[in-house]
C-alpha cells in the first residue's frame, strides 16, 4: 500500500527550478491522492519555461518510482495565473526586495545597507544582502567573508550561485568571484547582465527582505534593476550637508519619476555627528544638520534614523565584523532603531499601496 507521507518525503527532494527550495516547502504540490497503485498530484508552475516543465515532471516521477516502483504516477502541471507575467515570478520566495540608494558615494550607503541587514536579521527576520554596487563591492569585506567563494549547484541542467552565509544573512556580490585588486570594467549591456545573473541565477532562499546595496548615482545598475525586479520601496542614505542633499534628491527623483514608479520606504542620515570614544556624551555637527529631514520631507517619507560618525563604526566595517552585532554598543542601538522604523514603513508601504510592477522602459 502507498503511503501518502511516503510520497510527500520523497517529493522533497525535488526542487523548485526558480528557488532551489523543495517543491512541498515552495507550495507548488495540490490536491495530492493515493488510489490504489496510482499516485495523483498537480504541480503548479510558476513559468512557461517548457524544459523546465519537462525536467520537473521527470523529477517528480523518478523520486516517487525510487519509493515506490510500483506507483504509476500521474501530473497535471498547472500554471498559476500570475504567473503568466514573470514580474512576480522572478524571485516567489523573497517578500520584499528593497534598495538603499544614493545620488554620491561616501557617505555611508554599503555601511547602512550591511548594519541594516544584519539588525534585521538579530531581530529574526530571514534576509540577503546582494551587493550590486559593482565597482566597489565592499560588503565581502565588512562582513568578514572576504575571499570566499560562493558553491555552484546545477539545478535542472542549469547552473546556480548559492549564497554565502554570514551574521544571519544570505550574501552576494561580485566581490566573490573577483579578486581584490582586480578591475571591473564593465559598460552597459554586461554590466546589466552581471545584475540579472545575481538576481535570477542565484538560489535565494525564502526571505522575508533582500537588501540591495546600489552604486551612487542613476545608471545602468539602477535601470537593469527595476527592469528585473519589482522593487518594494527604497531607503535613501545622505549625509546632512548640502551638498550630499542635492545630490540625493536627484537619485530619489529617478525612482519617483511616473515610468518607474517605486516608493521611498524612508531616509537614513549618516554621520549626523562626531561623538569621539572618551567624550560619548559630546556631539560635533561637523557635516551641519538637517540633511536627512529634508529629504524625508522631500520625498514625503520618514527620517529612519540618524547614525553618529564614530571610530568603532570604521573599524567593525574594516574588521568585518558589523557594529549592528554588537548588543551594548551606541551605534547598534541606533541601527536597530532603524530597522525597527524600516520594518514599520515596510508594513505601512505595503498596506498602503499596490504592489511595484516591473518597468517596462522604451529603446
Amino acid at each position: 500500500m502507498i503511503d501518502n507521507n511516503q510520497i510527500v518525503n520523497a517529493l522533497k527532494s525535488v526542487k523548485d527550478p526558480k528557488s532551489g527550495q523543495n517543491i512541498i516547502m515552495a507550495k507548488m504540490v495540490e490536491d495530492l491522492r493515493i488510489e490504489g497503485q496510482q499516485v495523483f498530484f498537480s504541480i503548479v508552475l510558476k513559468s512557461t519555461d517548457q524544459s523546465l516543465k519537462s525536467s520537473l515532471n521527470f523529477a517528480c516521477i523518478e523520486a516517487i518510482n525510487n519509493v515506490y516502483p510500483e506507483a504509476n504516477v500521474n501530473i497535471h502541471l498547472k500554471i498559476k495565473s500570475d504567473a503568466l507575467d514573470e514580474t512576480h515570478s522572478v524571485l516567489p520566495q523573497v517578500k520584499n526586495v528593497i534598495a538603499v540608494a544614493s545620488g554620491k558615494g561616501g557617505v555611508g550607503k554599503s555601511t547602512v545597507s550591511v548594519n541594516l541587514a544584519v539588525s534585521l536579521a538579530k531581530m529574526g527576520a530571514k534576509v540577503g544582502l546582494l551587493d550590486a554596487d559593482v565597482y566597489g563591492p565592499s560588503i565581502p569585506t565588512m562582513m568578514g567573508v572576504a575571499g570566499q567563494r560562493p558553491k555552484i549547484e546545477i539545478l535542472y541542467g542549469k547552473h546556480k550561485i548559492v549564497p554565502v552565509e554570514a551574521h544571519g544573512v544570505s550574501l552576494m556580490s561580485v566581490g566573490f568571484v573577483v579578486e581584490p585588486e582586480q578591475a571591473i570594467v564593465l559598460r552597459g549591456p554586461r554590466l546589466g547582465g552581471m545584475i540579472r545573473q545575481f538576481i535570477q541565477d542565484c538560489l535565494w532562499p525564502d526571505l522575508d527582505y533582500l537588501i540591495i546595496d546600489l552604486p551612487p548615482g542613476t545608471g545602468d545598475v539602477q535601470l537593469t534593476l527595476v527592469q528585473t525586479l519589482p522593487v518594494t520601496g527604497v531607503v535613501m542614505v545622505t549625509t546632512p550637508q548640502k551638498v550630499a542633499l542635492i545630490d540625493a534628491v536627484k537619485a530619489m527623483n529617478m525612482f519617483q519619476l511616473p515610468n518607474i514608479g517605486v516608493p521611498i520606504i524612508g531616509v537614513v542620515e549618516n554621520m549626523s555627528w562626531f561623538t569621539p570614544a572618551e567624550l560619548p556624551d559630546n556631539k560635533y555637527f561637523i557635516f551641519g544638520e538637517g540633511g536627512g529631514k529634508t529629504l524625508a520631507k522631500q520625498s514625503n517619507s520618514v527620517l529612519l534614523g540618524q547614525i553618529p560618525l564614530v571610530q568603532g563604526l570604521r573599524e567593525s566595517g574594516d574588521n568585518g565584523a558589523p557594529i549592528a552585532t554588537l548588543d551594548d554598543h551606541p551605534t547598534a542601538k541606533a541601527f536597530e532603531n532603524v530597522a525597527k522604523n524600516f520594518v514599520r514603513q515596510v508594513y505601512i508601504r505595503n498596506e498602503t499601496i499596490e504592489p511595484t510592477r516591473l518597468v517596462k522602459m522604451a529603446e
